[in-house]
């Protein structure tokens, strides 16, 4: 790992604090005044600080490269703008951003102009300031580095805290007003704020109004509305389980393809190599959990553009296929000290983790799904009676819960086991000793490399 916990989580609060800076000037810029754009209380954008660190912790191995380096921070931070922007229309009913009228964006929380600059930042940050931020965090005295640290992340904690306050309570009074039990909600967030009185929601509400100018509260309400009628349309299709793009589709699209992805690698690794192996993610069950959340994150992202031509899914296929496999391995290696796949021998790879065909067969896996496997498996998942399909979900999503989690502490003492080479202290340890020795390990993953 190129930085330590401790570094990192230096680098999160400096970048926050400089994302507030360069947010506040440039709004104090445009409206010749000052305008505290943030969300909380205290100067930070934890955006730019949660930015920063996935820079920070999946691209310094591609220093060397400034071409990947750059594409990675372009991947990045699309993903970090789609999650907050994402997140932010579900508190708030209402986009906070929206690029729907520009060229080459995303469900108008990306922009691709913008994530080209996050690109260029992301190559700044890996090759200059944070080189630079090492050297100044390591001037500070650990044991003080550490006190700091703690009441920082305290005092963040307490902020996030009363800030959700504010605006859960906004949530509760637009919902209120939604059901004919507020007669009168006001035209704007500053009349909002004086109706629904001092204290957090009203020091949330006018500062979202001067950050923020359109995000009025009758907006708030009638998208609200539209959301409600889309939601109460899909319920009213009598009989249909799953309908449309939901939590019980997709749930179901990730044990279909977790399923399918185990059985579809194991034949072809038998075919190409002559050889019948495990090619599964948990120790319970023939499951592939990167090919699982591959079908249900391709579906979520992809569903819109299901009708536009096999060019454009095939494209955006090979690109988030790639991403997702190079994140998935950085991940795995950091969480778990092991490399499940290694393509160091193709090939067009990068730093072994992707490679330039597998890439394409991602794009083809995209193409191929969308068009011919999803309306299928949709049409299948909807044909289950309600009262079956809705128990089925959420016991298939315990035990896969639980099967992951047995399976991560399971890998974790393995790689104990290889690297400590020290027996076990405590009952959770004997256990997983007694039940997944090494034999057992290496059974289910059989090319699975430990590294330091």
């Amino acid at each position: 790992m190129e930085y330590t916990a401790y570094q990192l989580l230096w680098f999160f609060f400096i970048y926050s604090f400089a994302g507030w800076v360069i947010g506040t000037a440039g709004a104090a810029v445009r409206e010749k005044k000052f305008v505290d754009v943030g969300f909380l209380y205290g100067p930070l954008c934890p955006a730019y600080g949660f930015g920063a660190l996935a820079f920070s912790i999946f691209l310094p191995e591609l220093k060397n490269n400034l071409f990947f380096l750059f594409l990675g921070g372009v991947i990045l931070s699309a993903a970090v703008s789609f999650l907050t922007g994402f997140v932010l229309e579900r508190i708030f009913r209402r986009k906070w951003w929206d690029y729907s009228r520009k060229r080459l964006q995303f469900e108008g929380y990306v922009s691709l102009p913008y994530t080209a600059v996050w690109g260029a930042s992301a190559v700044l940050c890996i090759l200059i300031l944070n080189p630079f931020l090492t050297g100044l965090v390591n001037l500070i005295p650990q044991q003080a580095g550490n006190i700091v640290l703690i009441v920082v992340s305290a005092i963040l904690a307490l902020d996030l805290l009363g800030s959700s306050i504010g605006v859960l309570s906004l949530h509760f009074r637009l919902k209120r007003a939604r059901l004919g039990l507020v007669e009168e909600v006001s035209e704007n967030l500053q009349k909002a704020a004086d109706q629904l009185g001092s204290g957090l929601t009203g020091w949330v509400l006018r500062r979202m109004e001067r950050a923020y100018p359109r995000l009025a509260a009758k907006e708030l309400v009638q998208a609200q509305l539209e959301r409600q009628r889309q939601i109460d349309a899909a319920k009213e299709k009598a009989g249909v389980f799953a309908a449309g793009c939901c939590f019980y589709k997709l749930a179901w699209l990730f044990f279909l393809g977790a399923f399918l992805g185990d059985i579809t690698e194991t034949i072809f690794c038998f075919v190409t190599a002559g050889v019948l192996m495990s090619r599964s993610s948990v120790v319970y069950g023939p499951f592939s959990i990167v090919w699982g959340l591959g079908c249900a994150v391709l579906t979520a992202l992809l569903y819109k553009y299901k009708d536009r031509s096999e060019h454009f899914i095939f494209l955006f296929g090979t690109i988030l296929g790639g991403a997702y496999e190079y994140i998935c391995s950085v991940f795995t290696e950091l969480v778990f000290g092991t490399v499940f796949w290694d393509y160091s021998a193709i090939p067009f790879n990068l730093g072994g983790r992707i490679n330039l065909l597998y890439c394409f067969f991602w794009g083809i896996a995209a193409v191929v799904w969308l068009k011919l496997l999803y309306p299928a498996f949709s049409g299948w998942i909807e044909r289950i009676p309600k009262k079956f399909g809705v128990p089925a979900t959420w016991i298939m999503t315990v035990f896969m819960v639980f099967n992951i989690a047995i399976s991560s502490l399971a890998l974790a003492r393995y790689t104990e086991r290889h690297t400590a080479s020290v027996p076990s202290s405590t009952a959770v340890g004997q256990f997983l000793d007694s039940h997944f020795p090494d034999e057992r390990m290496e059974r289910i993953y059989p090319n699975a490399i430990l590294v330091e």
